[in-house]
């Protein structure tokens, strides 16, 4: 015998554009989101028996997302994520849980002749804010907010040394080199009971946005790092300082490599070690590191 284990379905690369005007000031302020919604509840039948019955079609999920981006902000998309969810499960009785996915694209205001323009904006990189907004019924909402394809260099402050040295090693151990990354770094809230719960929250997710973007980027600039392994479980401490509200904190980060290129060959040319400047990007294989930093769970005293 055979039996679901688990289902949802949805619809996924929903693309939602926004604008909103200020008819006093004539600015113009922006936002493009990719949206994925699934949904999961008494649905098996429609995998076992053919039955559309339990089925709210994808089209019917799609309109819903535009609809709700009319009636209420965008922003910020924990907001709006935790709106779409709480429709779904309220709107259909045998729905328990919506799983909603928000990325961000980033649009920057320009700035013409030192002031910002009212109404143009350029893409400033491929960096995206993320957020995973999950609704189940009378358990509340749980958000993970993020930061994805934040690519960061720096061509000194790295070194890696000590590291297990055995037969299948060949790697040179570094007490300088080049450090780049693309940053994924995550953090989940507590969990909220309801939409105004979030409502009531609503200033302190840009703020936890712009400050875990702040401290990655800081950390990532100012520290002399002896690995990205500890370089990251700092950052995840600093957050979790900054937003108490955060329950946890991760990050997965790919170690971009740059390779010296010994070209003694061609006249004795240097361009190793203290003379190395010329270097060739690599596009794999890389190092991938993630961590998961939580709250220490304080043992409760007799």
């Amino acid at each position: 015998m055979a039996s679901i284990a688990s289902a949802r379905y949805g619809k996924d690369n929903v693309r939602v554009y926004k604008v909103e005007r200020d008819e006093k000031t004539g600015v113009q302020t922006v936002t493009e989101m990719t949206v994925c919604v699934l949904l999961e509840g008494a649905i098996e039948t429609s995998y076992t028996k053919a039955d559309n019955s339990v089925v709210v079609a994808t089209d019917s999920m799609k309109n819903t997302v535009y609809i709700k981006a009319k009636e209420h902000p965008v922003t910020p998309p924990e907001l709006f994520g935790s709106i779409l969810g709480t429709h779904f499960i309220e709107t259909y009785s045998h729905l328990t849980a919506a799983h909603i996915k928000i990325v961000t694209h980033r649009w920057t205001r320009m700035t013409i002749d030192g002031t910002p323009h009212p109404h143009s904006f350029y893409r400033d990189g491929a960096e995206t804010r993320n957020v995973e907004v999950v609704a189940r019924k009378g358990k509340g909402l749980g958000i993970r907010s993020g930061i994805a394809g934040l690519l960061v260099l720096k061509s000194t402050g790295s070194q890696f040394h000590g590291f297990v040295r055995d037969e299948y090693t060949t790697l040179p151990e570094v007490w300088d080199r080049i450090l780049s990354t693309e940053v994924d770094a995550n953090w989940s809230w507590k969990t909220f009971p309801n939409v105004a719960a979030v409502t009531a929250a609503v200033p302190k997710f840009d703020k936890a946005f712009d400050d875990a973007r702040d401290i990655t980027m800081k950390t990532f600039a100012e520290e002399d790092s002896p690995s990205v392994q500890n370089t990251m479980y700092k950052m995840c401490e600093y957050i979790m300082e900054a937003v108490p509200e955060v329950e946890n904190v991760d990050y997965s980060l790919p170690n971009k490599h740059y390779f010296e290129i010994d070209l003694s060959w061609h006249k004795g040319l240097k361009n190793t070690g203290k003379d190395a400047e010329v270097y060739a990007p690599q596009s794999g294989p890389n190092g991938l590191i993630n961590v998961t930093v939580a709250r220490s769970q304080t043992a409760a005293k007799l």
